[in-house]
This record gives structure tokens, sequence and C-alpha cells, in this order.
């Protein structure tokens, strides 16, 4: 698999895929889109209920997600997270020494401790936040009643549809508890029905620069 490093137009980096010709974050601003979809949209929203969290990314990529969870709940005090990251095609180390986001976000130290750390392993990032990164195929997840908060951040359906499937979808509603959420800067038609199909409630919700909408579902 060819990936390069781009910029997008928030001066943040992303990767090109070359095989799917696609970039792995937003061309109108990583960073931008991130901070919008993930984390106020999602982690936020959830922190107002509680501060104990079970988070489960699909796409854990540049790790970019789980950096600026971090950077979220560093020093904010009670508050304990969970994060498991599925990425089937990890990212080669040197492509992540090139990326930016620690000259614009800080948490150098954290970043570099995310991707050292072992695949396939729990390991504690910070006191407040843990992290296991998986090499499994998300179609293969079958954790139930686990998450609070679920980041789905494939490559898109046009990409890979098989990751956008109903099967998959079930899995996601079955591995969140009661209450938890779903979200996903993806705001297709389809890709909402499906989601409802499974039992999700969906909103429609304000996207990040350059989308109209994305989409969140609870549980």
């Amino acid at each position: 698999m060819k990936v390069e490093l781009r910029l997008s137009n928030d001066g943040s980096s992303t990767l090109y895929n070359v095989d799917l010709d696609e970039t792995y974050h937003s061309v109108h601003g990583a960073i931008q889109e991130a901070k919008h979809v993930f984390i106020e949209k999602g982690l936020r929203f959830k922190m107002a209920e509680q501060s104990n969290l079970s988070i489960l990314e699909i796409g854990f990529g540049t790790g970019l997600n789980a950096l600026l969870t971090i950077n979220e709940v560093l020093n904010k005090e009670g508050v304990q997270i969970n994060y498991v990251g599925i990425e089937k095609f990890p990212v080669d180390i040197e492509l992540l020494e090139s990326v930016n986001y620690c000259n614009i976000l800080g948490g150098k130290t954290h970043f570099d401790r995310m991707h050292q750390a072992n695949w396939n392993s729990k390991e504690e990032i910070t006191p407040t936040f843990s992290l296991n990164k998986l090499t499994e195929d998300i179609r293969q997840v079958r954790n139930i009643s686990e998450f609070d908060i679920i980041y789905f951040d494939a490559f898109s359906p046009t990409s890979q549809p098989e990751l956008w499937s109903v099967d998959v979808f079930q899995n996601m509603f079955n591995s969140l508890k009661e209450n938890g959420i779903l979200v996903t800067y993806c705001a297709k038609g389809q890709v909402r029905r499906d989601l409802q199909s499974v039992g999700f409630k969906m909103e429609r919700l304000l996207g990040p620069p350059g989308k109209r909408e994305m989409l969140r579902g609870t549980k």
C-alpha cells in the first residue's frame, strides 16, 4: 500500500493513500475536521454525562483523533479514558515522524508514546489515558456492550464500501453500551438509513469545514 504525506487546507498534515485515491483526513483541514466530528460532537458531548469513558476508533491511522482526545482530557480531574484503536494497515513510522500535529497541538511526548506502544497490548500513555492498538479487520469486531463512544473514521463508502455495511454497523451497535454514541464525518443518506436499520437513533449535525453535515447515532 503506497501512502504519501500531504498538507490539508488548515496547514495540518494528512496522508494520501495512492491505491484508494483518498486522503486519511479532510483536505479542507485534518485537525479542523477531527476536532469538530470526534471531539466536539463525540467526546465533549458524552463527557457532559460521564467522565469515565471507553472509546473505540475505527481507523486509528495517524493517531490524530487519539492525540486530540488526550489533549482534551489532560489535567481534567476525575476523567479516565480507555481507548481502543483498530487499524488493519498501520502507518509506517517514518511517515508518522513527518506529520506536523505536534507542532500545532503540542503533545509530542504523548504522540511518541502512542506510536511506540506495542500493538495488540493495552498500555498507559498518560495517567488518565490507556491505549490498545489492534491490527484487526473491523468486520471481525465482536465486542458486546463495551464502549461509550465509537469514532467511525474509516475510508469513505466509495473507497471501501465493505466497511460501511449493515453487518459492520450491527457489530458497532452491539459494541456500544446503552446510550453509547457513534460519530462519523459521513452523512450519506444510505449510511444513515443503514445505521437506523440496526437500531441507532440518528441525528444529522452541522458538518466540519467543507462538509454540510455529519452523523451521530445513539444506542
